[in-house]
């Protein structure tokens, strides 16, 4: 993205507008009253290039906004679970930064959490190099949509956020770090961003699943990475992180951020009984470009929010 300030402002406005739009244009259809929303507790979006995936992350980050800018808005502090691209994790990292500059605002690192979080289960937690933070593109690609939402619900202080990397780790890491997790992520002054695109298609990626024999013989390659999407959406909905990673054993979908996911599912499925339940929807979804034939690729993404069930 652009490292000027206006014109990153402008993209990103352009697409918050543009969702905003859309959303409003889909609620007049159904013709519903207009009805004051649950707090919102999370967010899950891509993290692409802003010409592929930032008009679909708006429509998670257009909801950040409206929720920050609610006089009551109880959020003081923003996690960030996103996955690691370049380097091999057995476990989860907290990032060392002071500070998270971007184009349109710098962001605070909250750094009183990370300390409690180093302090849930000595050694469970480590701290990411600089060098490895400042590489992770899951990350960085939320960091200025975060800035802006910020700047633009006029808050009079600072939001500091803590980014946390989750990293190639097994089911019971995932439910053991989403344990540890669930009194923070419970908080009403926390809100949890997480960081993901989805299906990963084409030989680039070693991944080319094709519609199977009994399916509609109409049905197109794109229209079939579109249902295994949708199929994890729907699990990852049900907020049971059994039935989620039973899913990604079964299709082997190329989830990058599947265990930013799990940890967090694990961290809300623990706080169900006793604290709150959660209604994820998902509202948009894309993919960068419609997979024809085998010498196609193409990258989805989703945006979804979470919020108190009433």
């Amino acid at each position: 993205y652009s490292d000027d300030e206006s014109t990153l402002d402008a993209t990103l406005s352009s697409y918050l507008a543009a969702a905003a739009k859309e959303e409003k244009q889909a609620s007049a259809a159904t013709k519903g009253p207009t009805q004051s929303k649950p707090p919102l507790r999370g967010i899950i979006c891509p993290h692409a290039g802003y010409s592929y995936s930032g008009p679909t992350a708006a429509f998670s980050y257009h909801h950040l906004q409206q929720e920050l800018a609610k006089l009551d808005s109880p959020i003081e502090r923003i996690l960030v679970l996103h996955p690691s691209h370049h380097v091999y994790l057995d476990g989860c990292a907290v990032s060392g930064a002071t500070v998270i500059e971007t184009p349109v605002g710098d962001l605070p690192v909250d750094g009183a959490l990370r300390e409690e979080i180093l302090q849930l289960k000595p050694g469970a937690f480590t701290v990411m190099e600089q060098g490895v933070d400042e590489k992770e593109h899951s990350g960085e690609m939320q960091y200025p949509y975060i800035a802006k939402v910020i700047k633009d619900a006029n808050k009079n202080r600072p939001i500091p956020v803590l980014p946390i990397m989750c990293g190639s780790i097994t089911t019971a890491k995932e439910a053991e770090y989403g344990k540890l997790l669930a009194p923070i992520v419970a908080r009403r002054d926390v809100l949890c961003v997480i960081s993901t695109d989805f299906c990963h298609w084409g030989r680039r990626f070693s991944y080319q699943p094709q519609p199977p024999p009994s399916s509609s013989s109409s049905m197109q390659i794109f229209e079939y990475i579109q249902s295994m999407d949708e199929e994890g959406m729907r699990h990852i909905s049900m907020q049971e992180p059994g039935a989620f990673a039973k899913y990604l054993k079964e299709t082997r979908n190329t989830i990058c951020g599947r265990h930013a996911i799990q940890t967090w599912l694990n961290a809300v499925h623990c706080n169900n009984p006793d604290r709150e339940i959660l209604d994820i929807e998902f509202v948009k979804y894309a993919q960068s470009s419609p997979a024809m034939s085998l010498q196609d690729s193409s990258v989805s993404y989703a945006s979804a929010t979470a919020r108190t069930r009433p």
